[in-house]
Formats: C-alpha cells, sequence, structure tokens
C-alpha cells in the first residue's frame, strides 16, 4: 500500500486561464453560516450537485502521463454515468481532454494548475443556515514539499465556480486528511494534521475546536498515521472511511517489510474500540490490499489499496489492479456495504504510480 506524491518543479502561469486569488467574497470561521444553523460537512454518501476533478497531471510522471491521463478520464467518464462532472484543465491540454472524455455528461474548465489531486486543492464543501459554502484550507503542497503557486488557487476557484462563498481559516489541512460521516464524527491522522509543515503550535484542541466551527465536528477519532513515507505524511483516506454512520471500511497492509504494515494495525486497534459522535461503537470492516499488481506500472511507491473509493450517486468508483482474488474481494465487500449503489472498478495504474487514488482526484459538491 505504499504511496508517493511526486514533487515538481513549477508550471507557468498560462494566459487566458480562469485565475483566482482569495475569494473576494471569502469569509472567517465564525461557526455559522449566516444564519442561525452552523456550517456542517455533509457524508459523501449524500445527494451530489457534481463532482470535482483536475486533468493536471504533472510533468513529473514522464512516460507514465499519458496512461495518467487516460485514467483520470476514466474516473470522469465512470463518475458521469450518475452525477455531473466538472473537470479544471490547462488550456494547453484541452484538446488531450476532450479527446479522451467526449462530451459524457463532463465539463471542462480551463484552469492554470500544478497537479491533479483535487481532493487536496479544492475546496471543502459545507452547508449551513446561509446556504452552502467551500472551505478553503489554505493547501501548501503538503508541508512545501512541492511546488503550488496555482493549486492554492484553486479552492477559491472552485467555491466561486460552484456559486459558494469561500470561508476562510489558518488551519492547514487537505480534503484526502480528513473523512467524515455526517454526523459530527471524524477520522483525522495526527501525522498530517499536527504536523508541524502545516500547523505548528497547533494542538489537538485547537484542530478540534476549529473544525467544530468549520464542518460541524463534535469527536474526532485520531488515528497516528506516519509522517514522512509519503508526500502527504499520511492522509487519512488510505487508511480509513466511513461507509455509512457507524460502519468504517479500514485498510489492513500485510507486508510486514511495509512501512505501513505496522501502523494499519494500530489503527485497527484504534478503530475498533472507538465511538462516534452519537457514542456508537464503531463496525470495523477490513479490505486487504493486493499482493500483486501489473507489472508495467509497479513500483516501490506504487498505491496498491482499495480504501481509496469515491462515493458518488447511485454508485462507489473503486479501484482494480490485475490482481483477481483481491480485486473481486475489494468488490465483494464494497457491495455488501453499499448495497444500493452500483460498484464501479476503474483501472487507475497510472494514478496509482503517481501515488494515489480515485478519491484522490475527485471533491464532492453536494445538492444546495
Amino acid at each position: 500500500m505504499q504511496r508517493r506524491r511526486f514533487v515538481q518543479t513549477g508550471i507557468g502561469v498560462v494566459g487566458g486561464v480562469l485565475l483566482a486569488a482569495k475569494a473576494a467574497s471569502a469569509m472567517p470561521a465564525t461557526g455559522s453560516g449566516g444564519g442561525d444553523r452552523p456550517w456542517s460537512m455533509p457524508e459523501e454518501g449524500e445527494p451530489h450537485k457534481r463532482t470535482w476533478m483536475a486533468f493536471g497531471a504533472s510533468a513529473a510522471y514522464g512516460d507514465v502521463l499519458p496512461e495518467a491521463q487516460r485514467n483520470l478520464a476514466s474516473i470522469a467518464q465512470a463518475i458521469a454515468r450518475f452525477e455531473p462532472v466538472s473537470m479544471l484543465v490547462r488550456p494547453e491540454e484541452m484538446d488531450i481532454a476532450r479527446g479522451l472524455i467526449g462530451g459524457a455528461n463532463v465539463e471542462l474548465v480551463p484552469a492554470a494548475l500544478d497537479d491533479l489531486w483535487m481532493r487536496d486543492t479544492g475546496p471543502v464543501f459545507v452547508k449551513g443556515g446561509g446556504g452552502k459554502a467551500g472551505v478553503d484550507f489554505n493547501f501548501n503542497g503538503w508541508g512545501n514539499k512541492q511546488a503550488h503557486g496555482q493549486d492554492a488557487r484553486v479552492a477559491g476557484l472552485v467555491a466561486g465556480r460552484a456559486g459558494a462563498r469561500t470561508v476562510s481559516t489558518e488551519l492547514v489541512l487537505e480534503g484526502g486528511g480528513i473523512e467524515v460521516d455526517g454526523e459530527g464524527t471524524a477520522i483525522i491522522t495526527e501525522s498530517c494534521v499536527l504536523n508541524a509543515n502545516r500547523n505548528p503550535g497547533w494542538s489537538k484542541a485547537d484542530v478540534e475546536a476549529e473544525l467544530d466551527k468549520l464542518l460541524g465536528l463534535k469527536k474526532i477519532i485520531w488515528l497516528p498515521g506516519i509522517a514522512g513515507q509519503d508526500i502527504t505524511d499520511g492522509h487519512t483516506d488510505f487508511y480509513a472511511r466511513f461507509a455509512r454512520p457507524g460502519v468504517v471500511v479500514a485498510a489492513l497492509d500485510t507486508d510486514p517489510k511495509s512501512y505501513d504494515h505496522d501502523v494499519t494495525k494500530r489503527h485497527l486497534e484504534i478503530l475498533k474500540t472507538a465511538t462516534d459522535a452519537r457514542g456508537r461503537q464503531v463496525q470495523v470492516e477490513v479490505i486487504k490490499a493486493p499482493t500483486q499488481v501489473r507489472s508495467e506500472y509497479k513500483t516501490k511507491d506504487f498505491a496498491a489499496g482499495y480504501i481509496n473509493f469515491y462515493v458518488c450517486n447511485g454508485a462507489v468508483i473503486a479501484p482494480e489492479f490485475g490482481d483477481a482474488e483481491a480485486d473481486s474481494a475489494a468488490k465483494s465487500t464494497l457491495a455488501r456495504l453499499f448495497p444500493n449503489r452500483q460498484i464501479v472498478q476503474v483501472n487507475i495504474d497510472g494514478i496509482a504510480w503517481g501515488g494515489g487514488g480515485i478519491h484522490c482526484t475527485t471533491q464532492q459538491e453536494p445538492v444546495d
């Protein structure tokens, strides 16, 4: 279940591109949406208005770049069967995107981009008494590990295009670092959010208070994660996901040589004794990583895990890695946990080669 996202040297600004600095309508995290109801982040399985993506694979992909682009197109097409997709695209890559994606319910939006990880660069959408807003969590390249001048603007750009106000905060956090159940519970890795490369001086209590204001969180289940092994410092969405309130799908890396082996075992111990914001004992379902992947893209950093799936309207979009037994087992588990959704498996070898998964490439916009 190794993962890594590549460092790049930067992408130049292109003329005639949609750019967004901090939105003029940005507002502080006051804990209210302009009405008498606080902000709340909906669970991913609640109805979406659309999915946001970025056709922004960096030059660091080298010879794998065409495969990564094909994977992004396949993910977008799979989601577009169930809900609209809006995808940011560099103007110079617009013809490539059109050729791969076509007009299959996918809107292509010109924008300057550094990379493709919309989960981390895009806004985290919240709802409240004043309507819908997007939280800008100050993307800083996963602790200044990667050039991010363009991607730092993506949250404001997407929120504005969605017609949502931007909620500001001093907290630095990526969407892949937090998982919520929509009822006040979140799972967060300490290695990411409490890392000095993002939030120096912030305590757990500080983070919890801010996320209560921003996302309506009343209970955080803290997992240790592991810092310094991949560029994200151990995002939650590779370790544990909510299938629904009270039910968590968790990863187990069975390879004793993997740096994730011990930490995933520790995560399971924590989750199996955890309770949520409503006091319920958390039910934990385990999905093991594949034991083999297709040789063409296999590297020690290949992100071979099933937890990084994406829940859209009527479906779960999940990876397959060419391990017939493990792919089938993962699909069966997801089908059991999401009985009212289709399970659609997609080859994402190029994305996984770059250290990410399907969830990393997407960001849901809830219905108004």
